[in-house]
């Protein structure tokens, strides 16, 4: 490998990156250095699916390739974010690995009653407000916390799969449509999705103060105590701030799924 190169290119414009990467595929140097610069995705959006019955490292990893793949796949020439590009990209991998390998795990009672309750709320709420309700106006309806709520609706996603066999039963003259059929193929165009560049418009509600511990740990990879040392905090603020970072990440996320 040409370190001078490598060096050089480390120091471009991802944009630029991506323009020469799209021209050659088989630039090894630019894709590695493009996964390093966007490897914090897979971090921030693996964190997400934490404490869900399977190890961080496997979710992680299974992100990190959908990152990969995501890069690969990028068209620089549409003119959109990558973050936009790449979030559904990972974020579907994530579940499809959820539905493939943690299907069997044990919903807990209470987020299965409650899921029951969300169930029959949305059908009340769809009639009333002649639309899909969003899980806050669920929360108002049942008298509940919103996490409550955002808990039932994850783990009904996660852990309830239906068999693709399964009759669609929407149509009483099409009894033998099932859910597969009514399945569609990927939309070639979901890349010029732009409105999902939620990260961007994350990082802008965040102070100073969290926007460093951000950049440092998700963008530059450094530890907790170099962060503090440069910012001139304690090691345990920083860890406070980033596990308060990544909660607030995950809720505002998950209001848009």
């Amino acid at each position: 490998m040409n370190h001078g190169a490598t060096g050089k290119y480390e120091e471009m414009d991802v944009k630029d990156l991506f323009k020469i990467f799209s021209e050659d595929k088989d630039n090894i140097a630019i894709r590695n250095i493009l996964i390093e610069k966007h490897l914090y995705l897979a971090k921030i959006l693996s964190r997400k699916y934490m404490n869900k019955g399977v190890d961080y490292e496997d979710i992680f990893q299974v992100a990190s390739l959908a990152l990969i793949f995501a890069i690969d796949r990028y068209d620089v020439s549409k003119g959109f974010e990558f973050s936009s590009f790449a979030t559904p990209t990972i974020v579907g991998e994530i579940k499809k690995y959820f539905r493939d390998k943690v299907w069997t795990l044990r919903v807990p009672r209470r987020i299965q009653e409650l899921s029951k309750k969300i169930s029959n709320t949305k059908t009340l709420l769809e009639q009333e407000l002649k639309r899909s309700p969003k899980p806050i106006e669920i929360a108002e309806y049942l008298e509940v916390d919103l996490e409550d709520v955002l808990e039932a609706m994850e783990a009904s996603y996660g852990y309830q799969p239906m068999s693709l066999d399964t009759p669609s039963n929407e149509d009483n003259e099409d009894k033998d449509i099932t859910l597969g059929d009514k399945i569609g193929f990927e939309e070639k165009n979901f890349s010029q999705i732009e409105d999902m560049d939620f990260l961007d418009k994350f990082m802008e509600t965040l102070n100073e103060l969290e926007v460093s511990i951000v950049k440092g740990r998700f963008f530059e990879n450094k530890t907790q105590s170099v962060i503090a040392g440069e910012l001139g905090i304690s090691q345990m603020t920083v860890s406070r701030l980033e596990k308060k970072i990544v909660e607030k990440l995950k809720k505002e996320y998950l209001k848009v799924v």
